[in-house]
């Protein structure tokens, strides 16, 4: 049984076992030095990387089916806050052994999000690593030329809009660690955002030449918005009424709730900003995608991130959002 682990763990028997399909017409996938596929004429390539690494953006034992599926969906995301269409992505995979029922798994929710958003895997990499498993997929899309979604877009005046809800994740993230008591029904309804996001990508598509700027709040909405209203040379002024709160915070302390809301991050929904002229268009879009959407706020002149709720007009909390280097 050592002996063939060992043999799959080449890389040359890894790929073809777990992650080799048959190439869409028109792409070249697994089984040359590079993939190859055309880009529609007139459009802008899109693409964007991810790191995963167990320990620090996934726990050991998640449920390897889930981990990727997120793989994945979380580069999704990064295209649909440009406005790309998916079209295709890479894999490269770092683990300190073969665990054939992992990677079965894995492969399997990787794939069932790759069909779904038509994003085929056309090639990558593996390797041995030392500690842990290590993800990282590269995602590439198309956007036609001039439409991409930019965060310096904004314009006062603005709406800022938000998919989805808001805190699941990061209270899900503070149960699993221990940072809130044990609350079994709580985590059962947050879990899911957490390790599970489905991220609004074909939206973020459809609004290309509709909406201005865009971003995605992985990082939690205040951080992400912020990086909007600086690149924008705008102020955002959002309204605590208006978030889309997730059922998940519930019951829970109202400073806990806006800390949640606010900075918590592993969102994977889109926040834009689009004329109040485009109102209609863009309830119509999310509507046609089945995307729940809420106008939380508008842009104004000036410069930071403000939250209006029945004390008045407050900066928002400057601490949280995620950092990669962070303690």
């Amino acid at each position: 049984a050592a002996k063939a682990g060992r043999a799959v763990l080449n890389e040359f028997g890894l790929i073809p076992q777990y992650f080799n399909r048959p190439a869409p017409e028109g792409y070249l996938g697994v089984g040359d030095d590079c993939a190859l596929f055309t880009p529609t004429p007139c459009w802008q390539l899109a693409s964007s990387v991810d790191l995963l690494i167990e320990g620090q953006h996934f726990f050991a034992d998640v449920d390897p089916f889930l981990l990727g599926h997120k793989a994945l969906a979380v580069n999704l995301s990064d295209l649909g806050a440009m406005g790309a269409k998916p079209r295709a992505c890479l894999l490269a995979l770092s683990m300190p052994d073969v665990r054939p029922p992992w990677l079965e798994a894995f492969s399997a929710g990787l794939f069932q999000l790759a069909d779904q958003a038509q994003c085929p895997l056309i090639g990558g990499d593996t390797t041995r690593s030392r500690q842990g498993v290590v993800i990282s997929i590269t995602v590439l899309g198309e956007v036609p030329a001039g439409q991409a979604l930019r965060r310096s877009a904004a314009r006062p005046g603005d709406d800022i809009w938000l998919t989805g809800t808001l805190g699941a994740a990061d209270i899900a993230l503070r149960l699993l660690q221990g940072r809130l008591a044990a609350d079994p029904a709580r985590l059962a309804a947050s879990r899911a955002a957490l390790e599970q996001p489905w991220p609004p990508y074909r939206l973020g598509h459809a609004l290309a030449g509709v909406a201005h700027a865009a971003i995605d709040v992985s990082d939690g909405l205040v951080q992400d918005l912020g990086h909007i209203a600086t690149a924008s040379q705008c102020a955002a002024h959002l309204d605590w009424d208006a978030l889309p709160l997730d059922r998940a915070l519930l019951g829970l302390p109202a400073s806990l709730q806006r800390e949640a809301a606010l900075v918590g991050g592993d969102v994977f929904q889109l926040c834009f900003t689009a004329a109040p002229e485009q109102r209609e268009s863009v309830m119509a879009l999310a509507q046609r995608e089945g995307v729940s959407l809420s106008r939380v706020g508008t842009m104004q002149r000036g410069s930071g991130v403000y939250v209006r709720d029945q004390q008045g007009l407050h900066p928002a909390p400057a601490q949280g959002g995620f950092d990669h280097f962070g303690g």
